[in-house]
């Protein structure tokens, strides 16, 4: 899904902001990786974020395109989600809100909650110092996953059970 063109206008906006202030260089991929990600909404993963990339600019690298999401996550034009499994989530979004991730296939989305925004630090969080930020991620199993394991659980109790092999061989 793409964000809207106001919403990814105000993000090209910061990106060139950002980028002058802190002296860093807007290349051609640097941009096209920053509009890649910035104008979806669903957070994608560097390799996803190649993909895209790479249709626009065959030369461009995975590496290049690590670099530049950690140059943005350092420039706070991003943030990270995760850990899942074996890779970082990337999300253009700033404004304050939280996410739900299928464990599965690793769905990400954004949603709002009044009620978790005003969650009470605990003590002991506080003890570690100085708390900037709070995000609550709930983990579970989307609509889509949950109706396949859903359908292959029915689909095993209707199969007939097979008798155990021999494995020792007796009759």
């Amino acid at each position: 899904m793409k964000t809207g063109g106001v919403e990814a206008g105000r993000r090209f906006d910061q990106f060139r902001a950002a980028c002058r202030k802190a002296g860093v260089k807007l290349t051609h991929q640097r941009l096209e990786i920053f509009r890649e990600i910035a104008s979806s909404t669903e957070h994608p993963d560097a390799e996803t974020v190649f993909r895209g990339v790479r249709a626009r600019i065959p030369t461009v690298s995975l590496d290049t395109v690590y670099r530049t999401l950690w140059l943005l996550d350092g420039l706070g034009l991003i943030t990270t989600l995760g850990p899942r499994r074996e890779s970082v989530r990337f999300d253009p979004n700033l404004e304050h809100h939280h996410h739900y991730v299928c464990v599965q296939c690793g769905l990400a989305k954004d949603f709002e909650s009044a009620d978790l925004n005003v969650l009470a630090i605990p003590a002991s969080v506080k003890k570690f110092g100085s708390v900037m930020a709070t995000h609550v991620e709930v983990r579970g199993l989307c609509a889509a996953c949950a109706k396949k394991t859903a359908s292959g659980r029915s689909k095993a109790a209707k199969r007939p059970r097979r008798k155990p092999s021999n494995p020792g061989g007796e009759r």
